[in-house]
């Protein structure tokens, strides 16, 4: 099965929380409440200084397709 690189997640346990859950490595869930992050992926020294770098990045595309995602339910 072919996953998007971005899936929307919510829950009612946590009503004020929207979730983003990125598929591709490296695999984390971000808190759109608090942008907490959680990584799904176990790094070693030399990925963590790689992630470091790219988290910004990530958590931007991330936004992103949340943007473009209520847009279109808006639409």
């Amino acid at each position: 099965m072919e996953l998007p690189k971005f899936i929307l997640g919510d829950n009612t346990d946590y009503p004020d929380a929207i979730y983003i859950i990125h598929t591709e490595f490296p695999r984390f869930i971000l808190n759109l409440e608090d942008d907490e992050v959680e990584w799904m992926e176990e790094f070693d020294e030399h990925d963590e200084k790689e992630i470091a770098s790219e988290t910004e990045n990530l958590i931007q595309l991330a936004t992103d397709f949340y943007d473009r995602e209520i847009e279109r339910y808006n639409a």
